[in-house]
């Protein structure tokens, strides 16, 4: 999960509010402290804090509770809201051809940044390509070559060509037939007058539909300068935040981006191709304070699973065999990392509470049940209740594993069994308060 101290500061300072007796000026404004606490030590702007922290502090003690709503609830709706909008809004990026143009420093990821970007659209059933526009960096060329290769994207580039105009106005007519075109751009280590006036060549050959900001997170607030001086030059539609995964400074990134006149369209939240997402301020903000993102998890598994993968109908009727457990676990391996995946279930507030290790040691267990299933027979996948204590020494013996990891297994599977049976009545965590949540919250 992206910004993981500032997201564990933040839960904690919520369970106040959950926890209080009463919502008070006293409660208000230590839960603001401590938010702005997380805010600074996350390299939020001070004077974005500020003002966070005022519209909170005002709101929460002038505004009256909508319909329906209790005081606690209003309380963290009002969190939510003015997160929100210290994020800023997103770049809109629409499912259709398009030519963009990334640019950036040298050192931003932005060759790395534009392949993943294309493997975003190829993952939406577009057609994309890359055009190598960057002939200064050594093994660019290659570099974004191998990339595109390995991702199954389109690519254009002449080795050997110090002429990037002429390389990209080549490109565009040779890459015509793909939906998107992505022009990579050279990098420098500082904003150059050869660089900017290469940009603005480039830019003459065509409309490009965006023109995007690489930034690397760990960049912090320094990202308000790079983006003002970038719009200056070429007038940017969007930044992309790359490494937001590993480093403390992504908040003053982020703030700082938003405090400008651009906005953010997408963001890089792991080391794999897969690790780039289009950037949603609610369901970040949301996923930030341990709320999920179901509309990301949907769209995740929209891209990466086949419509037999998981029956959920099946699932929800309550049917959920040790064969519904085994694909579902296939099914959250093809989605990406576990820890990614949870952070866009609604956990309650407990996502900050799992350690890293806790997440492998999940991952390790889920790797186990499966090799454990394995052993068993059909039948007993579909009727977990047949296996009593001499098949699980049976299975347990053709698995390799613990007569108490097979038990451990079938008490996993029944506890999922009723999860599912909960989902489907809408009791405690189920489908309606999840949806009764978002609604609160604003979210569609």
């Amino acid at each position: 999960m992206v910004l993981d101290n500032l997201g564990t500061s933040l839960k904690d300072a919520l369970k106040k509010i959950a926890n209080s007796g009463k919502i008070d000026k006293e409660v208000i404004d230590e839960v603001v402290k401590d938010i702005q606490r997380a805010m600074i030590q996350a390299d939020v702007n001070v004077r974005l804090v500020m003002k966070l922290s005022s519209q909170i502090k005002n709101r929460a003690l002038t505004e009256a509770p909508p319909a329906g709503m209790n005081s606690k609830e209003h309380v963290l709706r009002i969190v939510y809201t003015e997160l929100v909008n210290i994020v800023g809004k997103a770049t809109p990026v629409a499912l259709q051809s398009q030519t963009i143009m990334m640019v950036g420093l040298q050192g931003s990821g932005k060759t790395t940044t534009s392949a993943k970007i294309a493997r975003y659209f190829a993952r939406k059933g577009l057609k994309p390509a890359v055009i190598c526009a960057d002939t200064y960096r050594p093994g660019a060329y290659d570099q974004l070559k191998q990339l595109c290769d390995k991702l199954g994207v389109g690519f254009y580039g002449e080795a050997g060509n110090k002429d990037a105009v002429a390389i990209v106005r080549n490109g565009l007519k040779e890459m015509a037939k793909y939906d998107i075109k992505i022009v990579d751009t050279a990098g420098r280590h500082a904003l150059e007058t050869d660089l900017i006036q290469e940009m603005k060549d480039i830019y003459g050959l065509t409309k490009f539909d965006h023109k995007l900001l690489v930034l690397d997170a760990a960049i912090g607030q320094q990202a308000s300068e790079q983006a003002k001086a970038f719009n200056d030059a070429i007038g940017i539609t969007g930044v992309v935040i790359t490494k937001l995964d590993g480093t403390a400074k992504g908040g003053g990134a982020l703030s700082a981006v938003s405090d400008t006149n651009t906005s953010i369209a997408f963001i890089g939240v792991g080391e794999t191709p897969d690790d780039m997402e289009r950037f949603d301020p609610d369901g970040f903000i949301s996923r930030l304070l341990g709320m999920g993102d179901l509309k990301a998890l949907v769209e995740r598994a929209n891209e990466v699973l086949l419509k037999d993968d998981v029956n959920v109908e099946k699932m929800m009727q309550g049917k959920f065999t040790l064969n519904d457990m085994y694909d579902q676990l296939e099914a959250i391996n093809k989605m990406g990392p576990l820890k990614q995946i949870m952070s866009m279930l609604p956990l309650g507030g407990l996502g900050g509470n799992i350690t890293d290790d806790m997440y492998k040691m999940t991952q390790d267990k889920l790797k186990g049940y499966k090799v454990i299933m394995d052993s068993m027979t059909a039948a007993e996948r579909d009727d977990p209740k047949l296996i009593g204590s001499s098949r699980i020494v049976r299975v347990a013996h053709g698995s390799g594993k613990s007569a108490d990891e097979v038990r451990e297994l079938l008490k996993y599977h029944k506890m999922m069994q009723k999860a599912m049976k909960g989902m489907k009545g809408g009791g405690p965590g189920g489908k309606m308060n999840m949806q009764k949540m978002m609604k609160q919250m604003g979210m569609k």
